[in-house]
């Protein structure tokens, strides 16, 4: 089930510095190249605490990962919510995105993915711009060098660090299928990009972006 909140939004403060982007690395506005942030999980080694709803300067840490791709130059932002999605909807200001309810959220990411791009079908959009919700490490210039890599549906490209595959990762349509497939447990997209890694252009990120993970309580020193 797909809802699109009806006004324009995002605080222009929830990149920051590290987050603007460079000349170059973001290509004007479009809907060819869609958004999508995972955001559905539960945070089970957090105490059970969803890491959209994490604090990260002042506002919840989905808001961020929304506010980067829109930077990235992604107009049309789909987020896939799960564990206490009513709270993520009341709490967090993500109007003009289509928030997406993943009711399978327990089985893991892939079934993210999964729900993502099914709401994405019919949008219009030639590819996906996937982010994480727990990696605010990653700004708008990896996210905006990954979008540029976009070509036609037949582009598959992903951040890179010290070259090693990361986030964020763009999938054009013609994938998506293949992708949806493929997507179990918490492995999302890994199986099907190994099997299409000559095909993946890769785009080192390292320069601009740290690709860590908000996963335990040591982690949340991270946040600001």
């Amino acid at each position: 089930m797909t809802r699109t909140d009806d006004e324009v939004s995002g605080p222009d403060g929830a990149i920051g510095p590290d987050g603007a982007a460079g000349p170059g690395e973001v290509a004007g506005p479009t809907d060819e190249v869609a958004g999508l942030v995972l955001a559905a999980g539960g945070g089970r080694r957090l105490g059970g605490r969803p890491k959209a709803l994490l604090t990260h300067r002042g506002r919840p840490l989905v808001e961020h990962a929304v506010a980067v791709l829109r930077a990235a130059g992604c107009t049309r932002v789909h987020v896939v919510l799960g564990a206490r999605s009513g709270d993520v909807r009341e709490r967090a200001r993500l109007a003009g995105c289509v928030l997406v309810d993943n009711p399978g959220w327990e089985e893991g990411m892939g079934s993210s993915l999964r729900a993502g791009l099914d709401s994405l079908a019919g949008s219009g959009a030639r590819a996906a711009l996937v982010c994480l919700v727990d990696q605010p490490g990653i700004g708008a210039r990896a996210a905006g060098r990954v979008r540029a890599a976009f070509k036609d549906d037949t582009s598959l490209a992903a951040a890179a660090y010290d070259g090693v595959r990361g986030h964020p990762v763009l999938f054009g349509a013609a994938h998506w299928a293949g992708i949806a497939a493929s997507a179990t447990g918490d492995r999302g997209a890994r199986a099907y990009l190994k099997e299409h890694a000559a095909e993946v252009t890769l785009v080192e990120c390292g320069d601009v972006a740290q690709p860590y993970d908000i996963d335990t309580e040591a982690d949340l020193a991270r946040l600001e």
